[in-house]
């Protein structure tokens, strides 16, 4: 048995099922789980002092493309919209191999893990030159965050009408087996799981309606959860009137792709109906609004996705569309986009640190995490707020407005993954030090 006691932190933000707010208070871990929240508790295992602190959740990420941590800011894409931003990053992503999406995973979990986050999707849809999704899974145990992978995919090349090169397609029998040797190798449906396979054919405009269908009907027969791109920008919607014949939202709906075993990414332009849909079938969103401004797709609705009821949670997206994993930036960035949109009043800092946190881990089918309760896994991120950032602030609080974006300390499931805002389980220098070789060697 092994115990760690948080004590006395200035404001504990639960997100539990009453929203509870605890000042001067504890919280007891034990055996990867929170046993027990309130003042004056005790241990005979370790004391991590909160004083001039405030403890949250660890916030969580639902879509992510890790591999991209390689290619941040490349000219040529810096200033394109989704469709030639994504030309000009193929060929470099082609040359990648399992070094770069391994090495790649290592610095964005841990930036990841430095900005608060304790469980992340990945959506990693291109296997060049032997690369495998097991190298995201093993860079991510290295880390010690909890794991979303997905199987992704792409089938349509530029010789069959597709966007990406054909050296960076499968066909799509090796997808579906491939897609069944990792869920069958990696996925654990347990509660407390720290990893999770999902099936994510990359966007209806890389994959045939075939592999969509089929990977539906495989997730269902597996268990497990499906994710896409989807509505993402004005071409996206497009594309799929002029191929399909019908808005996303439909064409998702016609091939299986909405109940709440499904989450889409972006969905900046869904409209109303839509909407609709995806409140009545439970399929979530994972609203990307740095990623969004950086390509200049739009602001997703998500007001009005969160009054008609549908999951929402945030995703940093790839490195290479928003050049920064860094989750509780985006958490504000969420909140300002919503007030930009629909006023001062559309989102508070506490409603956007709610979408970061449980809403994250109920768009990824996890209501053991996401809250602080007893039972619950003790995913747990503690924020000093006596430094410079909070200095003046009369709500410690409200994170979102005044508050750090580096966090203090970090546990995922009990154990300490970030400890004085340093990374304690892996050397990030030296994480740095290979990463930046491998950056230096595909600008050559």
């Amino acid at each position: 048995m092994t115990e760690t006691l948080i004590r006395g932190a200035d404001r504990i933000l639960t997100m539990d099922d009453a929203r509870l707010e605890l000042s001067g208070a504890d919280i007891l871990i034990r055996d990867g789980k929170i046993v027990a929240l309130g003042q004056g508790l005790d241990t005979t295992g370790e004391v991590v002092s909160a004083t001039g602190c405030v403890v949250t959740p660890g916030l969580v990420n639902t879509h992510h493309h890790l591999y991209q941590s390689l290619t941040r800011a490349v000219p040529g894409g810096q200033d394109a919209l989704l469709f030639g931003w994504l030309r000009t990053l193929y060929p470099i992503w082609e040359r990648f191999g399992p070094e770069e999406v391994y090495v790649s995973a290592l610095t964005g979990l841990a930036e990841l893990a430095l900005s608060g986050c304790t469980m992340t999707s990945d959506h990693l849809y291109l296997y060049p030159n032997g690369a495998r999704l097991d190298d995201t899974i093993a860079a991510a145990r290295e880390i010690g965050l909890r794991f979303h992978p997905t199987r992704g995919a792409m089938s349509i090349g530029e010789s069959a009408g597709g966007l990406p090169p054909d050296s960076l397609v499968e066909r799509e029998p090796a997808i579906l087996e491939d897609m069944i040797r990792v869920v069958d190798a990696f996925h654990d449906p347990s509660e407390g799981a720290m990893v999770r396979v999902g099936l994510a054919p990359c966007s209806p405009f890389s994959v045939s309606r075939e592999l969509m269908r089929d990977a539906a009907l495989l997730a269902r027969d597996k268990g497990v959860m499906l994710h896409t791109h989807l509505a993402e920008n004005d071409e996206d919607v497009a594309y799929s009137l002029a191929t399909f014949g019908c808005r996303p939202g439909q064409y998702a709906e016609d091939l299986g792709w909405t109940g709440a075993d499904v989450w889409h990414a972006h969905c900046v332009k869904l409209d109303g109906q839509e909407i609709d849909l995806f409140a009545r079938s439970g399929t979530g969103v994972a609203h990307c609004p740095c990623s969004n401004c950086r390509l200049g797709s739009g602001i997703a609705p998500v007001r009005a996705m969160r009054d008609a009821g549908v999951k929402v949670g945030l995703g940093v997206d790839g490195s290479a569309s928003n050049d920064s994993g860094n989750l509780v930036l985006e958490a504000r960035q969420a909140m300002l986009l919503q007030r930009v949109a629909r006023g001062a009043d559309a989102m508070s800092a506490r409603e956007a640190l709610e979408i970061a946190t449980r809403g994250g881990a109920d768009v990824l089918g996890r209501p053991d995490c996401g809250r602080l309760a007893p039972g619950k896994r003790a995913d747990i991120a503690v924020w000093d707020v006596s430094g410079v950032e909070s200095a003046g602030s009369w709500d410690p609080a409200a994170l979102l407005l005044a508050g750090p974006t580096r966090v203090r300390d970090l546990f995922v499931d009990g154990r300490a993954v970030v400890r004085d805002h340093q990374m304690a389980t892996v050397s990030l220098s030296s994480i740095l030090a290979r990463q930046t070789a491998l950056a230096t060697a595909l600008m050559g």
